[in-house]
């Protein structure tokens, strides 16, 4: 059996940010190689992604993306539970594919459905209920039909429920798990901002035929 020295296990603890007990386990289990040991921890999160779910994620990093032409660009906040997890490769390309989805994404305006304000879910609602489509329609098969839409419309403005951009055979949702998965730690999206370009800017438009005209008196 391996030497597997109180250092070991700190050193590998420091670099992985795994429990002590999980870090011997992983020693042993690679003849304490950290190199392998490391990836042995990364193996195991990928059957343990959704129990790692409501573990505090306060680490991360916070990446943009600007799209071509300089019109379009995010900011987009991204957590983990280790410092060691958001520097590595995985996660800087999760952050920047997420933050290339917003970019895509006009629409999208909340991290998810649970992030949308009740003030908003009423005033869809309440749009609904008002469509010409549903007059004469029983109470009951209203409510189902409006309550279908709403789910629907809510989804519209929730990223983590958009298609992901470079395989929509997933979510983005679906897509963090599964990386979370791999890297073995809790991944939560947590804010973003979208800038266009002269967005809210309001244009005074000028009448060049009238500039002309009073240039010529």
């Amino acid at each position: 059996m391996p030497d597997i020295t109180a250092k070991l296990v700190k050193e590998l603890r420091d670099k992985t940010g795994a429990g002590m007990m999980d870090c011997k386990k992983a020693l042993s289990s690679t003849s304490a190689d950290i190199e392998k040991a490391i990836e042995w921890l990364r193996q195991k999160g990928i059957a343990s992604a959704e129990k790692k779910s409501g573990r505090v994620a306060a680490e991360g990093s916070i990446g943009s993306y600007i799209h071509t032409g300089s019109r379009v660009g995010v900011l987009l906040e991204l957590n983990c539970e280790t410092d060691f997890v958001a520097r590595g490769e995985m996660f800087q390309g999760l952050l920047k594919d997420i933050a290339m989805q917003v970019a895509a994404c006009p629409n999208v305006e909340y991290v998810s459905v649970d992030d949308i304000p009740t003030d908003i879910a009423a005033k869809e609602k309440a749009i609904e209920l008002g469509r010409d489509d549903l007059d004469g329609k029983p109470d009951k098969i209203k409510e189902k039909i409006v309550e279908g839409r709403i789910g629907k419309r809510l989804k519209e403005l929730s990223l983590v429920d958009q298609p992901f951009i470079r395989d929509s055979s997933m979510t983005v949702e679906e897509l963090v798990k599964q990386v979370a998965g791999k890297i073995g730690e809790n991944i939560k999206v947590r804010r973003f901002t979208r800038y266009t370009l002269g967005e809210g800017i309001e244009v005074k438009e000028n009448d060049f035929a009238a500039e002309v005209a009073s240039m010529s008196k």
